[in-house]
């Protein structure tokens, strides 16, 4: 038999992220944990609001969410930035980390954060 699923248990695991996500950080390493990712590795933050994701069709296949681009994000500490983070503030939840093209950062400079997305693909 085929696998399927629906695009409302796609879009349900993609909703977590657009309706709980309150700040995007840029990491020195991959955070395993909020504080991680909210204090210890933590060079870059800006605040998210729930416009700042879109929800659409995969780009293979499945559903994805495009996280917005956020320029000139201040840098709070100077180092080599690796990783993005999606936060829950109120929930102190870490909730998605991504990699990114490794850049040294400096205290008082800005970072420019790229859109990119979260995809969850049809099951195979």
């Amino acid at each position: 038999m085929a696998k399927s699923v629906s695009t409302d248990v796609l879009d349900g695991a993609l909703t977590v992220l657009k309706t709980n996500v309150t700040k995007m950080v840029v990491c020195s390493a991959q955070p395993l944990t909020y504080t991680d990712a909210n204090t210890t590795m933590k060079l870059a933050e800006v605040v998210m609001a729930t416009a700042d994701f879109i929800l659409a069709a995969g780009v293979t296949s499945g559903r994805r969410a495009t996280i917005a681009a956020k320029t000139a994000v201040p840098v709070l500490t100077a180092g080599s930035a690796t990783h993005v983070a999606l936060l829950d503030v109120t929930g102190q939840r870490l909730l998605y980390v991504t990699t990114s093209t490794a850049q040294a950062l400096t205290t008082g400079g800005t970072v420019n954060i790229t859109a990119w997305d979260v995809e969850i693909a049809n099951p195979v």
